[in-house]
């Protein structure tokens, strides 16, 4: 029902929201205030911890954060409670934020849902992986797990990889998806061959892949 999803709906309008108003704000002011950095935490903007979890780089950055977000979070919130579609929202994105810098460059600053949006996804793989997603036409669990092995290529090869973002923080979607699967354990007593269905739906997807791959280019 409407009423069961308002509070994803209320995380997606918060970071449309924040997102417009924080474009219109003079660049200095948005990096001062807006964007969290371990230079802000330690000099006294605290608040960045939780803005930046809402403000996005760009229109791009913004809707697929909110696509994800929408279904991702619509699935969560459709499960458990919402008190802990939020609790597991705000983990992931906080701890992301705060230990992340240490695989970043001095004074790298952050911003957006990403990391949050993963911890729903790691959760969701352990909840109910085979609900399937017509927006990304795949079981949900397979979606959340190749995105994250996807992010883990990109921390270990690099500009090696076609999509490499040099200003994406990929390291702390990585530390989200893995704040997100304790919750995950505990909101499910089936996690265990929720996670092995997840494996498999892998498995049957890179077989198809590999096939059509030597199809084509045999």
């Amino acid at each position: 029902s409407c009423r069961s999803l308002k509070t994803n709906s209320l995380l997606i309008l918060a970071c449309i929201a924040t997102s417009i108003w924080a474009w219109a704000q003079e660049p200095t002011f948005a990096e001062r205030n807006l964007i969290f950095s371990l230079r802000n935490f330690e000099t006294g903007p605290l608040w960045t911890l939780a803005v930046a979890l809402f403000v996005h780089a760009n229109v791009f950055h913004l809707v697929g954060n909110v696509l994800f977000l929408f279904v991702f979070g619509n699935t969560l919130e459709k499960s458990v409670r919402s008190g802990k579609l939020l609790a597991n929202f705000f983990t992931g994105g906080f701890l992301s934020f705060i230990v992340a810098p240490a695989f970043l460059p001095r004074g790298t600053g952050m911003l957006g849902a990403s990391a949050a949006i993963f911890a729903l996804a790691g959760s969701v793989m352990l909840v109910r992986p085979l609900k399937f997603s017509w927006l990304f036409l795949a079981p949900q669990g397979l979606i959340a797990m190749i995105y994250f092995i996807y992010n883990l290529v990109l921390v270990y090869q690099k500009s090696r990889i076609p999509g490499y973002d040099p200003q994406v923080a990929y390291v702390a979607h990585i530390i989200g998806f893995i704040t997100g699967i304790p919750f995950g354990i505990a909101l499910s007593s089936r996690w265990k061959q929720n996670f092995l269905i997840t494996l498999l739906l892998l498995g049957f997807y890179l077989a198809i892949v590999s096939g059509v791959g030597r199809f084509l280019f045999r």
